[in-house]
């Protein structure tokens, strides 16, 4: 069985935006005069999309919002999260990253990423960064229908009907692609889906990702192509970390 595609979260994988993103959604609340909780991020939001997590915040509150308002509320924080962005010298990319989609490139293996952002904010990424031709397909939070957020398998589902759509002669299975997530929902959605998951341990301690994932690395350019070797059929010995 052959590696297919590699399937990315964008957010807290590639993007170490965490941080931005906590205080852009305490922001939204306090423009609602409603107050944050720090700890509520961690128990809501990490590894989920924008939209799943403010409504949740919101609702928690007792706050109910229709859809046009939740919308311009989300509006608004993609305007101050691409602001944000653009205000640094460059993107906060994680260690790693780029040695690893270097990797992926020599060896022609197809990107995709599937989040929960809202597209908006994963297009002008793709755009900051000269990225948009190195990712063949984007499941963003437009493409989920309601329920449909990690840690449920939709994006992933997704994901493998639009690659199977895409290259029919390959024959795509969920597993022969290799999800890559830093969050206990991205990983159980990935395998809630059937697909392989390597963890990357850049938000929870190296010990609790590897209890959740099939892989675990500190880096993103730890993760060799050569330790898969033994599942998919690539050269080369696994790690010592592969379970």
């Amino acid at each position: 069985m052959a590696l297919h595609a590699v399937l990315l979260e964008l957010s807290g994988v590639i993007l170490r935006d965490g941080p931005l993103r906590q205080r852009l959604l305490d922001e939204v609340l306090i423009s609602e005069n409603l107050r944050p909780d720090p700890e509520e991020y961690d128990q809501v939001c990490r590894g989920r999309g924008d939209r799943t997590c403010l409504q949740t915040l919101l609702s928690r509150r007792g706050r109910v919002v229709s859809d046009a308002a939740l919308d311009k509320l989300l509006a608004q924080r993609s305007q101050r999260y691409q602001a944000a962005l653009a205000a640094g010298d460059r993107l906060p990319l994680y260690p790693g990253w780029e040695d690893f989609r270097y990797q992926l490139k020599v060896a022609q293996i197809p990107l995709g990423i599937v989040t929960g952002m809202q597209r908006a904010d994963v297009d002008w990424v793709l755009q900051q960064a000269q990225w948009t031709d190195e990712f063949t397909l984007v499941v963003a939070a437009e493409d989920l229908p309601p329920g449909g957020d990690k840690p449920a398998s939709t994006s992933y589902d997704i994901a493998i009907a639009r690659l199977q759509a895409q290259f029919p002669q390959r024959h795509i299975t969920a597993q022969s692609c290799l999800a890559v997530e830093a969050t206990f929902a991205g990983i159980e959605a990935a395998q809630r889906a059937g697909v392989p998951v390597a963890g990357v341990a850049c938000q929870y301690p190296y010990r609790m990702i590897q209890r959740q994932a099939d892989w675990v690395v500190d880096y993103l350019n730890e993760l060799d192509l050569s330790w898969l070797g033994p599942y998919f059929g690539l050269t080369a010995n696994p790690s010592p970390e592969a379970r």
